[in-house]
C-alpha cells in the first residue's frame, strides 16, 4: 500500500513540477516585458536564484547532518548537470540562440568562478597540504565573486532596459506576473520535494543502496526545476531565460549554495569525492562557453553531444558505485 502512495506523490510531484514551470517561464517573461529589461536579466536572477532553492536546501541539510561529501557532491554534480544534461536537451528540443554580450561575459565569469572553486579546493595538489580543505577564507572569496557578479548584474539592469523590444506588449500586469512567478517557484520547490523523497522511498523498498540513490535520484533529484524550466523556455523558444537560468544557477551553487553554509559554520574536508568531478565541472563548463562562441548558436548536433559526454561521465559514476 506505501508503494503505490509513493507512486501517487510521485506523479503529483512531477504535474507540480510541470505545471509550476510553465507558470515560472511565462511570469517572469512578463515581469521582463512589463520592466523593459532584458529577459537575459530575469533568467540570471529571478529563475535562476529560484529554482536553486532545493541545492541549497540539500547544502543547509547536509551541513548538519555532517554529510561534507553530499555538500560538495551537491554543488559539483548539479553544475555538470546542468550544463551537460540540460543544456543538451533543450538543445535538441530547440537550437538555443546565445547573445554576444553571454559569450563575452556572463559564460567567461562562470569559467573563472569554476576555475576558481577548483584552485581553492586543490591544497594537496597546489600547496603540499596534507588534505583538501575549503575553508572559511575560501568560501568569503567564493561570495565576494559572487558580490562581482551582482554588481555585473545591476550594471546589466541599467544598460539593457532598451533591450527589451518596446513593441512588445506584456503577457500580464506587473502584479499578475509576480504572483505567477512565486506560484511557479512554489510549485518546482514543492514539486521536486514529492519525486525526490517519495522516488527514494520507492528505490529503498524494492532494494537499491543508499549510495546509488544519493548518486542518482539526490543529485538529479535537486535539478529538476532548472531541467523542467528548462525544457519549457526551449519549448517555447525562451534562448534568454533559459541560458541566464544555467548561468545564474551554476554561479549561485558554487558562491552561495557551497560557500554560504561554510561560512556560517567553518570548513569542510571532503574525502568521498574524485578528481575527476572537478575536472568534469570544468570540462563541461569549458564546453559550454566553446560551443556558444560558435555562431553564437547550440545546434541539435552540439546538444547530442554535449548529452554523449554526460552519459559518459555518468556511466563512470554508476559503474564506480556498483564496483
Amino acid at each position: 500500500m506505501e508503494i503505490f502512495l509513493q507512486i501517487l506523490f510521485l506523479i503529483l510531484g512531477f504535474i507540480f513540477l510541470i505545471k509550476g514551470a510553465d507558470w515560472l517561464v511565462d511570469g517572469a517573461s512578463s515581469v521582463a516585458s512589463n520592466f523593459k529589461v532584458s529577459k537575459l536579466l530575469i533568467g540570471l536572477t529571478i529563475v535562476a536564484f529560484g529554482t536553486g532553492a532545493p541545492e541549497l536546501a540539500v547544502s543547509f541539510s547536509s551541513l548538519i547532518n555532517g554529510n561534507t561529501d553530499i555538500l560538495l557532491g551537491n554543488v559539483i554534480g548539479s553544475n555538470i548537470i546542468n550544463v551537460l544534461l540540460l543544456i543538451g536537451v533543450a538543445a535538441v528540443i530547440h537550437p538555443i540562440k546565445v547573445k554576444k554580450a553571454t559569450v563575452s561575459k556572463e559564460l567567461p565569469l562562470l569559467l573563472l568562478i569554476s576555475t576558481a572553486l577548483i584552485i581553492l579546493f586543490l591544497d594537496v595538489n597546489l600547496t603540499g597540504a596534507i588534505t583538501n580543505v575549503f575553508s572559511r577564507s575560501d568560501a568569503l572569496i567564493c561570495l565576494l565573486l559572487f558580490g562581482i557578479f551582482l554588481y555585473y548584474l545591476i550594471t546589466l539592469a541599467r544598460k539593457n532596459k532598451k533591450e527589451a523590444k518596446k513593441s512588445e506588449e506584456p503577457k500580464y500586469t506587473l502584479g499578475k506576473s509576480i504572483l505567477f512567478v512565486i506560484i511557479g517557484l512554489a510549485g518546482v520547490a514543492a514539486g521536486s520535494q514529492f519525486v525526490v523523497n517519495s522516488a527514494s522511498t520507492i528505490a529503498e523498498n524494492i532494494g537499491i543502496s543508499e549510495r546509488i540513490i544519493s548518486l542518482t535520484i539526490v543529485a538529479l533529484g535537486t535539478s529538476l526545476p532548472e531541467l523542467v524550466t528548462t525544457v519549457t523556455a526551449a519549448k517555447k523558444g525562451e534562448s534568454d531565460l533559459l541560458v541566464g537560468n544555467i548561468v545564474g544557477s551554476n554561479i549561485f551553487n558554487i558562491c552561495i549554495v557551497l560557500a554560504l553554509p561554510i561560512v556560517i559554520s567553518g570548513g569542510i574536508s571532503p574525502a568521498g569525492f574524485e578528481f575527476i568531478d572537478l575536472v568534469m565541472l570544468l570540462l563541461s563548463t569549458f564546453i559550454l562557453c566553446i560551443l556558444a562562441q560558435r555562431n553564437h548558436k547550440i545546434t541539435r548536433v552540439e546538444g547530442v553531444f554535449m548529452l554523449a559526454i554526460f552519459t559518459i561521465y555518468y556511466s563512470y559514476i554508476i559503474y564506480s558505485a556498483l564496483a
